[in-house]
């Protein structure tokens, strides 16, 4: 078609390292310092884990980095797992995406933000005399019905932006990623100049009465990984990049850089003025955070509140960033013939409307099912399959393409991208023995494509299908 529509390149350098920050930082940031705290019992322990789940997300993001200068375009981890291996594999990881990892992670930075701004505003009631209302037992779409509207309603206003256009979305996104910086920076400063709270002071030892087991170090570097979450995001919009064989792979890696520290300056201080038995009684509730709880031992009240008003602007922002990010591997599908023709569309403002219209739909409907653990769980480890293939790819296409244009080779290579498949690996079978039941399910939700995927093949072989392309 002559006057099909295309996606345009509007983003810079700056702007991939803001999509990657802004698609980490979210509710990890915050909450997942208590449930390390319950499986290492030590400060120093704490660090380290968050600082090794760090490298080693930084070891994955090297080798994706050499495969995003390689490939760059729109699709991300899509695009490269197609190179790498086949149709059929790369279509498995876009239904994934679609069904457990980028639907589910949208839905869950969006509830967190509900429940962020109902402790600072209190929402009304809504059917709460529905509240035990489930469907076959397992689903409670009424349960905290309140919450559940407010995160679906954030989600529709931000598809509704996204759908406007990029630039729109890439400008918010720089405010709401500067109001976070500041904002962490201010707790950081607050709590390492406070001299009237120092309980929970951090003494630097390895030895600890508690031991520390290879087990539970792994259980706590699991947590961590949660935290960050989301940084190959901003392969997806590679279509979208100036110059994407530079400034993708420059700005992963920067990205990735930046959050470690934010993680390890934010962590360090929240262990700062917490003891370790605190936060394990903050994981024990269910419902606290550890932010919150932080920052109330200094500033009382007041401080409780700066912080819920933290976590708003940045799951805000974390939730703005994944639906624009998320919408655009399944365009890049359907342009491919992988998955529903409508898809493969932009709109007059040249973004994937409806694929953006799809993903909002369904991250509202995983919102209504009330097992957001559950999705997380699932999420980790259907996401870490494949990141480890994609990591993996670096020898496959060292060796199929070995005088291909690199503009970014991974550092430390054979060891740095093989270090990080084998944690990938581990995390799988890991999995499968501790939980499962979320291994399954996840599973079981990644292979339900297979049907789809002979039903899309023969869809696109009716002579009477219209081209996308």
């Amino acid at each position: 078609m002559t006057n099909q529509r295309t996606l345009i390149r509007t983003l810079g350098l700056g702007g991939v390292i803001v999509f990657v920050v802004t698609n980490i930082l979210g509710s990890g940031v915050y909450k997942k310092i208590a449930p390390m705290a319950s499986e290492l019992s030590s400060p120093t322990w704490i660090l380290i884990a968050w600082v090794t789940a760090g490298v080693i997300t930084l070891f994955g993001a090297l080798g994706n980095a050499e495969i995003a200068g390689m490939l760059a375009d729109t699709g991300g981890e899509y695009v490269y797992i197609k190179k790498i291996y086949n149709r059929f594999i790369a279509f498995l990881y876009g239904w994934s995406l679609f069904t457990v990892i980028q639907s589910a992670a949208i839905a869950s930075v969006a509830y967190v933000f509900a429940e962020s701004l109902n402790n600072i505003i209190s929402l009304p009631e809504i059917f709460s005399s529905l509240n035990d209302y489930s469907i076959a037992g397992i689903f409670f779409p009424f349960q905290e019905f309140r919450i559940k509207l407010t995160a679906i309603i954030i989600i529709v206003i931000f598809t509704i932006l996204n759908i406007s256009g990029l630039k729109t979305s890439a400008a918010f996104n720089k405010v709401m990623m500067l109001l976070v910086i500041a904002g962490l920076t201010t707790i950081i400063i607050a709590g390492l100049s406070n001299t009237t709270s120092n309980s929970g002071q951090i003494n630097f030892t390895l030895h600890d009465h508690n031991t520390i087991t290879l087990s539970s170090f792994y259980a706590a570097m699991l947590a961590a990984f949660w935290g960050y979450q989301g940084w190959v995001s901003v392969g997806f919009i590679g279509g979208e990049v100036k110059n994407p064989t530079k400034n993708l792979p420059k700005g992963i890696v920067i990205g990735v850089f930046i959050v470690i520290v934010i993680y390890l300056a934010i962590n360090y201080t929240y262990l700062s003025i917490l003891p370790v038995a605190d936060l394990k009684q903050i994981n024990d509730s269910g419902y606290q955070i550890a932010a919150v709880e932080a920052i109330r031992n200094i500033w009382g009240k007041g401080g409780a509140l700066f912080i819920s008003l933290l976590i708003v602007i940045t799951t805000l922002s974390c939730t703005n960033a994944s639906i624009l990010t998320g919408a655009r591997p399944y365009y890049a599908m359907a342009r491919d013939k992988l998955f529903f023709p409508a898809l493969g569309k932009v709109n007059k403002n040249h973004v994937p409307g409806v694929s953006l219209l799809c993903q909002g739909v369904w991250s509202s409907v995983l919102i209504l099912s009330g097992n957001f653990d559950q999705l997380t769980d699932m999420l980790v480890f259907t996401v870490f399959i494949f990141y480890g293939a994609t990591s993996l790819g670096v020898f496959i296409l060292r060796y199929k393409m070995p005088n291909a244009h690199r503009p970014y080779k991974v550092w430390g290579y054979p060891f740095v991208p093989a270090i990080f498949v084998i944690v990938c690996v581990g995390l799988f079978f890991n999995t499968i023995f501790m939980r499962p039941r979320e291994a399954a399910i996840g599973l079981t939700l990644m292979l339900a494509g297979v049907p789809v995927y002979y039903f899309l093949k023969k869809l696109y072989n009716n002579p009477n299908q219209p081209d996308t392309n």
